[in-house]
């Protein structure tokens, strides 16, 4: 008898000498995932913009823009609640081939969507002031960062409309119109930043309160072309609003599956938060190199994003269809190929730091204080992918929970009491802090992988 090939060696021969199933299961990760990266390409686009833009004003800009993203952050949680709920029980039916079905969860989660965001749109607004000192700014960054933050808040509404509806779509399969919508916010993000900040095409010179234009402009059309698409119809879903009302049933079966997905992201943005607020007891110029090095770290959550998006929607799509070996296989193969995206990624993390951190600003100190977390996280690719599209995969099959107890344990058990011993009480800074979030992520990442083999996943109803 010959002996039994290892699992690597199988993994090898699959991507060298794939057979005709193997090609097919690569063709349908790819088809999802190379639309969905592009579209977190673009969507973390309006960020980098932002942070390349306001970096030439100055380390408080820097810090004031970042620490008012937190709170936006935050505010994206109770979004992706709504969003995921819908992603997963829309790809299930897809799966089962009940579009009617699919349809009343697109509309029970516009309406839910539109109540969602007009609440984060008046508290955004109204507690704007009192949030960044609560993450201990420094007066003149408090002050900037309030103004910024109101206006970004201003536009939650339709921002939510249209992270709720691009997530409706990747559920029937569709990731191609997101990132064409995305590449229009982008467009008007670049434009209309770029001439507000710095006074062009017309506009007065508005420094940090230009990229907020710029940003609020983009994502408001964004909205209104998301909603207009569903109106007129695309592929099998298409939204009526003629005798639309609440759907109880609808409503707790979506957040049945997202709650603990806007919770998992309420434990990992507060905590972010404390971790932000560790950071910026380490001085403004320390913050302002997290930022950056966190926006150049964010190249890498592209085919990240993007696969684990791939994941969602083929596992729920595969579990709907009654084939739960299927989704398995595609669970596998999404993460090969976007591990390895992100793997060469952190190649250039650990090549090139300096040369990443300078894209974005041309402050010495924040370019010095950048480079090494930068190369640090770059070894840790693997490991992040495995976090990001596995559990991409375990929201797809319902399998939402396990992902929130897990971000809490790293997150709150990890992360911050190690950033703080870390970074204060040892005194290793900015390394110190990025240390423990490598420590974070790794847990995350083991404890999920084993959670996607274990495989009571294929058994979750929704």
């Amino acid at each position: 008898m010959g002996q039994k090939a290892s699992p690597i060696r199988s993994r090898i021969t699959d991507w060298v000498r794939p057979q005709p199933a193997q090609k097919s299961l690569y063709r349908d990760v790819l088809r999802l995932a190379l639309p969905a990266t592009m579209e977190q390409l673009l969507s973390m686009m309006v960020g980098i913009v932002d942070t390349f833009l306001v970096g030439h004003l100055g380390a408080a800009s820097l810090a004031a823009v970042g620490l008012a993203a937190q709170w936006v952050f935050l505010a994206a949680t109770f979004f992706g609640a709504i969003a995921t709920g819908s992603t997963a029980l829309i790809a299930r039916l897809i799966g089962a081939q009940d579009p009617k079905e699919a349809n009343q969860v697109l509309r029970q989660s516009v309406l839910l969507g539109a109540f969602v965001g007009l609440g984060a749109t008046i508290l955004g607004v109204t507690l704007a002031g009192p949030a960044l000192k609560l993450l201990g700014a420094q007066p003149d960054v408090a002050a900037m960062g309030t103004r910024y933050l109101r206006l970004v808040a201003c536009i939650f509404f339709l921002n939510n409309l249209m992270f709720i509806g691009n997530a409706c779509l990747r559920g029937a399969g569709d990731t191609r119109t997101p990132m064409y919508v995305m590449a229009v916010v982008n467009a008007l993000n670049i434009l209309v930043a770029w001439s507000a900040i710095n006074g062009h095409l017309g506009l007065p010179k508005m420094g940090v309160i230009g990229s907020a234009v710029g940003a609020t402009t983009a994502q408001g059309v964004g909205g209104i072309l998301v909603i207009a698409v569903l109106l007129r119809g695309r592929g099998n879903l298409k939204l009526r609003l003629s005798g639309l009302r609440p759907d109880g049933d609808l409503i707790r079966r979506i957040l049945r599956v997202g709650l603990p997905t806007g919770m998992e992201q309420m434990l990992f943005r507060t905590g972010h938060m404390l971790f932000a607020r560790v950071l910026a007891e380490l001085g403004t110029v320390v913050y302002a190199a997290n930022q950056v090095a966190i926006n150049g770290w964010s190249l890498s959550f592209m085919p990240g994003f993007g696969f684990a998006i791939a994941a969602t929607t083929l596992v729920g799509q595969s579990l709907g269809a009654g084939e739960p070996g299927l989704a398995e296989r595609r669970g596998y193969t999404t993460y090969w190929i976007g591990a390895g995206l992100m793997t060469a990624i952190g190649l250039l993390f650990i090549g090139f730091p300096a040369q990443i951190m300078g894209f974005f600003t041309n402050d010495p100190q924040v370019i010095a204080f950048g480079t090494q977390p930068l190369r640090m996280v770059g070894l840790f690719q693997p490991i992040s992918a495995a976090c990001m599209i596995f559990s991409g995969a375990l929201r797809g099959a319902g399998d939402t929970r396990f992902p929130m107890v897990v971000t809490g344990v790293g997150i709150w058990l990890v992360r911050v009491p190690l950033a703080y011993l870390f970074a204060l009480n040892l005194g290793w800074g900015l390394m110190g802090a990025w240390g423990a979030m490598a420590l974070d992520i790794t847990v995350r990442g083991v404890l999920t992988v084993l959670r996607f083999r274990g495989g009571r996943w294929k058994t979750i109803k929704v």
